[in-house]
């Protein structure tokens, strides 16, 4: 796909601030974190007066990246408790993992689970907490990770070190590969778990026109969603290739001056092969900064951790 088509709004469901992910069960509901810590589900979103909004669990932390298990429960990525299990029926929340080689978890960010019940998640940085991302981005430390908890285990390994901030992870059709989000590097790289190159990483997608955050895949068959939280931007590319003490002491400034995301907005859907199925933008969007997208009752949900609620748009057709 060359050249990208128009994403259309259709209207705004306040859930609370900072739906940072967002991801549909089979019945076509959402379910997202707010920044206060609660697990929401929210139902009838194609209609936002009938819309509901439902609390299902509180992590007493700030729940990021989401992933919804065979038997109802959640998989939460917490950036401040760790990997978590959330039981949507009844509330309780379990800590799967909160250290890793040694040191504290710190900034778990996207996570997903194979047939098999092992558990892949990222970790976006090993230096910068959540409120000062952007310190990160502009540092462009490299202290990412890709880690997996095995079935049964308690502590989880490091499967790839050294990523510009970790985010979205999705699995391929046959669960061959992982796709990972790198945001610091625009781009998306394949992790192979099987075959002749496994344990091997390659890029997957890479200059892509913005920085990708969450991703999401509804089917094995079905497209690699990924949300594209800000235009690229070049200086910030030439910072990247100055000295690593000028990078830090532009992040030291980062993280303190006021911070307003843009109003370009843009998604993008891949196949396994890494064609771009989908490129959906918007210039002078009212929603800012969509860190997810999701396919749910025939539409695009977005989530935002910029943003107090998440947006419904039109779904492109089918092709």
């Amino acid at each position: 796909m060359d050249r990208p088509t128009a994403l259309v709004p259709r209207h705004y469901i306040a859930v609370g601030p900072g739906p940072e992910d967002v991801i549909a069960d089979p019945r076509g509901r959402v379910l997202t974190g707010v920044a206060d810590g609660r697990i929401l589900r929210l139902d009838a979103l194609a209609d936002p007066v009938a819309a509901r909004v439902e609390v299902l669990a509180e992590t007493g932390g700030r729940p990021l990246g989401l992933e919804l298990l065979p038997d109802g429960d959640l998989l939460v990525c917490d950036a401040e408790r760790g990997l978590l299990r959330v039981g949507t029926g009844d509330g309780t929340v379990r800590i799967l993992a909160d250290s890793a080689a040694g040191e504290p978890l710190r900034f778990c960010s996207n996570v997903v689970s194979l047939s098999d019940g092992s558990v892949y998640f990222t970790v976006s940085s090993r230096r910068y907490p959540l409120e000062h991302w952007i310190g990160d981005i502009v540092e462009h430390t490299g202290t990412g990770r890709l880690l997996r908890l095995a079935p049964g285990a308690d502590t989880p390994e490091v499967v790839l070190d050294g990523l510009q901030f970790a985010n979205g992870v999705a699995v391929g059709a046959d669960e061959s590969f992982l796709i990972v989000a790198e945001t610091g590097a625009c781009r998306l790289l394949r992790h192979w778990l099987t075959g002749p190159r496994a344990g091997r990483s390659e890029p997957f997608a890479e200059n892509l026109p913005g920085m990708p955050d969450n991703l999401w895949r509804g089917a094995p068959d079905g497209p690699i969603w990924v949300a594209l939280a800000g235009p690229r931007v070049p200086p910030l590319a030439l910072l990247h290739r100055s000295a690593p003490g000028l990078r830090a002491a532009a992040a030291r400034v980062a993280v303190r001056a006021p911070f307003r995301p843009t109003g370009t907005v843009a998604l993008q859907a891949f196949d396994d092969e890494g064609r771009v199925v989908h490129h959906l933008t918007r210039r002078r969007s009212g929603y800012r900064m969509p860190t997810s997208v999701c396919e749910a009752g025939g539409h695009l949900v977005l989530g935002s951790v910029w943003e107090r609620g998440v947006a419904i748009c039109e779904r492109p057709a089918l092709g």
